[in-house]
């Protein structure tokens, strides 16, 4: 039987709840009071990837409100809505749910192509912004056309097929999550328990479809009028400081690929390299992460 939705309700210092924004639910997971940092996690995991910084940023004086993305975890699973710009829309308003009307905002991965995209559509509700491991979106559709990158992308372009890839994902309890996890980390990571909390999560019905989804829009949009549409309206600058964050052995968005994606920022931006850290570095190295991150957030005027 495959795992329900309770598996993501993981037991720690910090409350579960659901929030409703533009009529979807969302699982939201939060700590500490203070003002609102939103954390938007990557495939293939779910809020649980930043237990960690609930934590340190709870204790820093900060309100940390981790979320499962659309067709994630505890979060509804509507059939479509996986392009950027419904995500950012979810994540806006999920803010505003929140009683808030501006938040710092940190994504990992998707959750970082989302939080750039927050950055452009509704910029008045990102005060700050932090990506871990996504290059602007700019950036990862331009380096699609270089060999390096396009190779290292080849699991999401085998993700395009139909149905075949959800079944590889959840054949054998998610095997494939667990390989996915280890071939883009660097050394050590993740143990035996981590991976087994990923792959259950990923056993949730529709889980594995809708994470493929985001994948499936950003490659087939490319060259179709909403891809079109959404690439020109990013060409806009933005306006807040920007905080990237990388790790250096990252296989799977090379760190060439992220580098250069201040030049879309026009606000103080810093660029940050995690050595020995692959894709996830706020989960491989997060005494490092957490204290860029806590500097950082606490820096009133953070430099280019």
């Amino acid at each position: 039987m495959a795992p329900d939705e309770t598996v993501v309700q993981i037991e720690g210092p910090w409350r579960h709840r659901a929030v409703h924004a533009g009529g979807t639910r969302f699982h939201v997971v939060e700590a500490g009071q203070g003002p609102l940092v939103l954390l938007l996690h990557g495939f293939p995991q779910f809020w649980w990837c930043w237990r960690r910084q609930l934590e340190s940023l709870a204790a820093a004086g900060y309100r940390a409100v981790a979320v499962d993305l659309r067709g994630y975890g505890g979060s509804d699973k509507p059939p479509r809505g996986y392009d950027l710009p419904t995500l950012a829309g979810d994540a806006t308003g999920l803010i505003r749910a929140l009683g808030e009307t501006g938040a710092v905002v940190v994504g990992h991965d998707w959750g970082g192509l989302l939080a750039w995209t927050m950055a452009v559509l509704d910029s008045k509700c990102v005060t700050r912004l932090v990506t871990v491991s996504a290059p602007h979106p700019l950036r990862l559709r331009s380096s699609l056309l270089t060999f390096g990158q396009l190779r290292a992308s080849g699991h999401g372009f085998g993700f395009q097929l139909p149905i075949l890839p959800e079944r590889r994902l959840v054949r054998d309890g998610g095997a494939m999550v667990g390989r996915l996890l280890d071939e883009w980390s660097g050394p050590e990571w993740p143990d035996k328990e981590t991976a087994r909390t990923y792959r259950e999560a990923f056993m949730i019905p529709a889980v594995a479809h809708s994470a493929l989804e985001y994948h499936r829009w950003f490659g087939r949009s490319q060259f179709r009028p909403d891809g079109l549409r959404y690439a020109r309206t990013m060409r806009t600058e933005i306006e807040v400081p920007t905080l990237q964050l990388h790790g250096a052995l990252d296989p799977w968005i090379l760190p060439r690929t992220a580098q250069g994606s201040g030049r879309y920022v026009a606000a103080p931006y810093r660029w940050r390299l995690f050595e020995g850290a692959g894709h996830f570095p706020h989960e491989e190295t997060p005494v490092e992460f957490d204290a860029e991150l806590l500097g950082w957030l606490s820096d009133p005027e953070p430099d280019r």
